[in-house]
């Protein structure tokens, strides 16, 4: 596997370029583009970080149109995962913005959702959340997921940590936008650093998830 050396600007620009043409000629045209300034940047990478965080699975930059009213047919971004159990993990994305980072749960199961909010009412295990969010969003990270609009069936309006039960995925996240570093072997350092600060976050969903 080439050494990562960074991610280059071309790549941000082709994917700019593909949200004003998503079509078939145009990815045809600039595929050797997205293979050598992201796709293989983005292997590089992960292949450098496997060792502190374990194997990752690369997206397909092809979209899922089948059950979708948009059918462009290719992604305006390119992703890839580290899973830490079903359906949670590390995740970094490079598309025309430049660079963004997340852990979280994003697709659990029913199973999961009830053990993550069985979790979130547990005065040790809730209380431990808090804190791990309290900090992470002080230092810059956005706390997202899809939520429901009411309280979830089962618990009182008034539970001290009713916003965070009402989550049905959960996820911290932070856009790096195009930083200098960005194109230089320096992205891998701070991609780690960032999973790093939010390693504790990724367990803590882990252990009550997996």
């Amino acid at each position: 596997m080439p050494q990562f050396t960074g991610f280059p600007l071309t790549g941000l620009d082709f994917y700019e370029d593909l949200e004003a043409d998503n079509s078939k000629a145009f990815w045809t045209a600039h595929k050797q583009v997205w293979e050598t300034s992201v796709r293989d940047p983005m292997q590089a990478l992960m292949s450098e970080l496997e060792p502190d965080f374990g194997p990752a699975k690369m997206f397909r930059p092809y979209r899922d149109v089948r059950f979708s009213k948009d059918k462009t047919p290719y992604k305006n971004h390119q992703g890839a995962v580290v899973h830490t159990s079903p359906g949670a993990g590390f995740y970094v994305q490079i598309g025309a913005a430049g660079l963004f980072i997340a852990v979280g749960l994003y697709g659990p199961t029913p199973a999961q959702l009830a053990q993550l909010r069985t979790a979130i009412d547990n005065e040790v295990r809730g209380v431990e959340l808090e804190n791990l969010l309290a900090g992470l969003t002080a230092a810059g990270y956005t706390l997202g997921g899809d939520r429901l609009v009411t309280r979830p069936k089962g618990y009182p309006a008034d539970h001290p940590r009713i916003e965070l039960l009402r989550h049905k995925s959960l996820t911290l996240s932070k856009d790096f936008g195009a930083p200098a570093w960005l194109e230089k072997p320096r992205a891998a350092v701070e991609i780690r650093k960032a999973w790093e600060e939010l390693r504790p976050a990724a367990e803590w969903i882990a252990a009550v998830t997996g």
